[in-house]
C-alpha cells in the first residue's frame, strides 16, 4: 500500500497517540490518520468486545461502532493498534486511563481528547444531570487526561494534546437561527467554550514544557453516528478526512511553532493549503469546498 508522497506530511513514527472516541465517527478517523502517519494508536472507548447504549433525552440509545472494528482499520491499512476500555463516565476508569496507556504502549506522545455525548435541551428545562453530564465530558474528563499526561510527556520532553472542539461555541447570529432558539445547544456550547479558554491557558503553562496543546473543532458539522441526529436533512455535512487532516497537522510541530490554537477543520485547511489524504493515507484529496455557511467570526488560520 503505498501512502501519498509529500514533504508536509509529517511521519509520527515511534510516537504513540492516545484518542478517546475511537470507537466511531471522528474519534476513529483520527485515530486511523494517525496511524497510516505512522504512530501506535490506543483506542479508547467503552465499546469494548460490544455496542454499549448511551442515554440520550432519557431513553438508551445505541450507536453503531466498536474499539475493534477500529483495530481492525487500522490494521489492515498497515498501522498498529491498541485497544483499552475506559468509561469516562466512570470517574476510577477515567483516573486509570493514562496509566493504562502507558503500560500497554511504553510511552505517550499525543492525547487526543474527543469522546463526548450531545443530549440538547433548553436552559429552561434541561435536567440537572444532563447538565453535569456534559461538564463531565466536555471539561472534567479532559482535565483529568491532560492532568495525567503532563508527566510523561514532560518526562520526554515532548508532547501534543489536541482537545476536540466545536463550531457552536461561536456566539449565536442575529437574527438568530432556527438551531439557537430551539436547538437547546446553550449548554453545550458554553463548555466547549470553556474548553476552548483551558485549550488556551493549559499551552501557555505548558510552553516551556515542550508540549503543544490545541483545539480542533469542524468548520460546521460532521455526520457521524453520535452527530447525524441534530443536523437537518438538507445539510450535507463536511467530510470528516479534513478534520483528521488537521489533527495530524496539530501534532508534530515543537510547542514553540505551533500551540494555543483554536482551529476549525475546513477553514485551516484551505488557509494553510493542508495536504488532505484519505484516512489510510493513500489518496489526496481535493481542495476543502469553500464554507460559505460557516460562522463568520471563524479564523482561517486558528487564533
Amino acid at each position: 500500500m503505498s501512502l501519498v508522497s509529500d514533504d508536509r506530511i509529517p511521519s509520527l513514527e515511534g510516537r504513540v497517540a492516545l484518542v478517546t472516541g475511537a470507537s466511531r465517527g471522528i474519534g476513529r478517523a483520527i485515530a486511523q490518520r494517525l496511524a497510516s502517519a505512522g504512530a501506535t494508536v490506543v483506542l479508547s472507548a467503552r465499546s469494548l468486545g460490544k455496542v454499549h447504549g448511551s442515554e440520550r433525552h432519557g431513553a438508551t440509545v445505541a450507536l453503531p461502532g466498536t474499539l475493534e472494528e477500529t483495530a481492525a482499520l487500522i490494521e489492515q491499512s498497515g498501522g498498529r493498534a491498541h485497544l483499552v476500555a475506559c468509561d469516562i463516565e466512570n470517574a476510577a476508569e477515567r483516573a486509570a486511563l493514562v496509566g493504562k496507556a502507558l503500560s500497554v504502549a511504553g510511552r505517550l506522545d499525543i492525547l487526543v481528547n474527543n469522546a463526548g455525548f450531545a443530549d440538547y435541551s433548553p436552559v429552561e428545562t434541561m435536567p440537572m444531570a444532563v447538565y453535569q453530564r456534559t461538564i463531565e465530558h466536555y471539561l472534567t474528563t479532559p482535565f483529568v487526561l491532560c492532568q495525567a499526561a503532563i508527566p510523561a510527556m514532560k518526562a520526554q520532553g515532548q508532547g501534543w494534546i489536541v482537545n476536540l472542539g466545536s463550531a457552536s461555541a461561536q456566539k449565536p447570529i442575529r437574527p438568530y437561527m432556527e438551531a439557537d432558539v430551539k436547538g437547546g445547544m446553550t449548554i453545550y456550547a458554553s463548555v466547549k467554550a470553556a474548553l476552548a479558554r483551558f485549550t488556551q491557558g493549559l499551552a501557555a503553562e505548558l510552553l516551556e514544557s515542550n508540549i503543544a496543546v490545541n483545539l480542533l473543532a469542524p468548520s460546521g458539522a460532521i455526520r457521524t453516528p453520535g452527530a447525524d441526529a441534530y443536523i437537518p436533512d438538507w445539510f450535507q455535512g463536511e467530510p470528516i478526512e479534513y478534520i483528521a487532516a488537521v489533527a495530524l497537522d496539530l501534532v508534530h510541530e515543537p510547542a514553540t511553532a505551533r500551540t494555543g490554537l483554536v482551529t476549525h477543520s475546513l477553514h485551516y485547511c484551505e488557509h494553510h493549503a493542508l495536504p488532505v489524504t484519505s484516512l489510510d493515507g493513500t489518496t489526496r484529496l481535493p481542495p476543502p469546498p469553500k464554507q460559505s455557511w460557516s460562522h463568520p467570526d471563524i479564523v482561517p488560520s486558528g487564533f
